[in-house]
């Protein structure tokens, strides 16, 4: 009966880790259904930006506030984490504190107390951004694409940082051994004597319910991130190393359209001629996209990553005043196209069978992708290098090329252009008139 814990916890452990890696698998397989695109070039730069934006939060603090109390939040769920392995350990083995006899007491009384300090500072950022999220009223917050589900996420995450902060300092408060060494208790040596008043079998029970409870809230938390937005703790690395390394300004170009412009502007070239024999056909069969399917696997990685901050809505122009399009909202969309896309195969052996939606018109509309300005504000302000435009402009793409579909006003354009050589509506023969103007 002495190894009853230990075997239990074995088996929590070993099916709380199998069900992440099952999300996992499955995460992986979403993002596969996207088109290939290559990112293997310029590995260094993409190993810097990853160090530099992931890792190092760079472009966290350029909102100094709020950047400032997540690099705490990070930093502390990160280091702090560091002593599950120590349970772990404990768990498996059925020992108590054993890096304590390992590390020693000022090694071990040093990296506790520092997870304490942590944990407190934890807890008062997240409080501060529960503060923010629900009373504050912060426009970015207040979004109609945030009502209901992505709000009530945001608030349970937060909720589990508080809880499982508080069972880490309870844990250590209601530890006898340790707080009577009175090493590394710079925080709970303040909370122990809320159980001055308990028996010793009791304060035992609380400190090995806060210990069963904060490891257990661990597993949950880990696989709660597979259906949150804070799947981006894991894939903010990836992101931003396979991110574009292009100028904003520079977009990408159909190689079958480029070779028909060549072909036009080739004054030798044969139009009617037949393809040289072994020649591969470069016409893809849709031009833009018009369902997630149509997207390449990076821009599918950005939606998994998307932290529904809201820093790119809040700096969007057309957001700003009063149009429909929302850079957040379409990455929100392109998940949940995507997860109802690989539900859809989950259900059917593996097989996706068509359900008469797609990203266009039943998730995003032609409207929100007309009122971008393509000035690249969204992609600037990304604190992870998401890049909702390249997803605008593949789904306008679509909407000209394949349904021709494009406003009024641009499809005017468009036909002066190719009957005037220019966007305005007059004769070719005073295009130049201009110059002879005093």
């Amino acid at each position: 009966m002495q190894y009853l814990p230990n075997i239990f916890f074995i088996i929590v452990l070993i099916a709380g880790i199998g069900f992440f890696v099952m999300n996992v698998k499955k995460l992986s397989r979403n993002i596969k259904l996207g088109k290939d695109v290559d990112r293997s070039d310029r590995k260094s730069e993409r190993l810097k930006n990853m160090m530099m934006i992931a890792l190092g939060q760079s472009k966290m603090v350029k909102r100094p506030f709020s950047g400032f109390l997540h690099i705490i939040v990070y930093v502390g769920f990160i280091i702090i984490n560091i002593e599950v392995l120590e349970i772990i350990i404990d768990g498996i083995f059925g020992t108590h504190r054993i890096f304590l006899g390992v590390l020693g007491n000022a090694f071990y009384g040093f990296l506790i107390g520092t997870f304490e300090v942590l944990a407190a500072l934890v807890f008062i950022a997240v409080v501060i951004f529960w503060l923010r999220r629900n009373v504050s009223n912060i426009k970015r917050f207040l979004s109609k694409e945030m009502k209901g589900w992505p709000k009530n996420d945001g608030n349970y995450i937060l909720y589990f940082e508080m809880v499982l902060m508080t069972l880490f300092l309870v844990m250590n408060a209601t530890d006898p051994t340790f707080q009577q060494a009175g090493i590394g208790n710079p925080i709970s040596q303040f909370v122990a004597p809320l159980f001055n008043g308990f028996s010793s079998d009791t304060i035992h029970a609380i400190e090995r319910t806060a210990w069963w409870i904060h490891i257990l809230g661990i597993l949950v938390f880990l696989n709660y991130l597979y259906y949150s937005k804070h799947l981006h703790i894991l894939l903010a690395f990836p992101n931003t190393y396979f991110a574009n390394l292009n100028p904003k300004g520079q977009f990408n170009n159909l190689e079958s359209v480029t070779n028909e412009v060549k072909l036009m502007m080739d004054p030798d070239a044969d139009p009617y001629a037949m393809p040289e024999e072994g020649a591969e056909e470069t016409v893809p069969e849709k031009f833009g996209a018009s369902d997630v399917t149509d997207l390449n696997w990076v821009q599918l990685l950005n939606s998994y990553t998307c932290t529904e901050c809201g820093r790119c809505t809040s700096s969007c122009p057309a957001n700003l005043t009063g149009k429909k399009l929302s850079p957040r909202k379409i990455m929100m969309d392109t998940r949940d196209r995507l997860e109802e896309v690989g539900r859809n195969i989950d259900a059917n052996n593996g097989v996706f069978v068509d359900d008469n939606k797609q990203l266009l018109n039943d998730y995003i509309s032609p409207e929100e992708l007309w009122a971008c300005t393509s000035c690249n504000a969204c992609v600037e302000e990304c604190p992870v290098n998401i890049d909702p435009l390249s997803i605008i402009m593949d789904m306008r793409r679509y909407l000209v090329m394949e349904q021709s579909a494009a406003p009024q006003e641009l499809n005017m354009m468009m036909t002066n252009v190719e009957n005037n050589g220019a966007p305005w509506q007059y004769n070719q023969q005073d295009r130049l008139n201009w110059a002879n103007e005093e």
